[in-house]
């Protein structure tokens, strides 16, 4: 792999991980501890912030698997891509709906139970980080 398609990866690769730990591990759980913040209130922040941590995932994704693609990476390096990339179409496309159409209910005054929905969430959340780990120690030795 090449040297600027292996430092391009790798920053891109350990911003994407900063990220998801600093919004879905920081962020997201102290958020409801504040005071004045109510659950409506919570949901209606955490919505707008992970929509935005979202596309900026997808545009990060998108970054390391076109500087993978021109580099030639190894095939662990593709394997890893592939594997976050998928983790991250999960998120998107079976978890994050599921949760917005509860918060919805939630939202429009429905009293519901606890969520298992979230632990699912924060599952994919933590395989995306030990990928994301993975990944960009993977692209270091390269």
């Amino acid at each position: 792999m090449n040297t600027m398609s292996t430092a391009t990866a790798s920053a891109v690769t350990f911003v994407w991980l900063g990220m998801v730990l600093a919004i879905s591990f920081l962020e997201a759980p102290l958020k409801f501890r504040a005071p004045g913040v109510t659950i409506p209130i919570g949901l209606g922040i955490g919505r707008l912030v992970f929509r935005a941590l979202n596309l900026v995932e997808i545009a990060l994704a998108g970054a390391v698997v076109v500087a993978i693609s021109v580099g030639g990476a190894p095939a662990r390096v593709t394997v890893l891509t592939v594997a976050v990339a998928a983790l991250l179409l999960a998120q998107l496309a079976v978890v994050r709906p599921r949760l917005n159409r509860r918060s919805d209910l939630v939202l429009a005054g429905e009293n519901l139970p606890r969520s298992r929905g979230h632990l699912a969430y924060v599952v994919v959340e933590i395989a995306k980080v030990v990928v994301l780990i993975a990944l960009g120690v993977s692209l270091l030795a390269v």
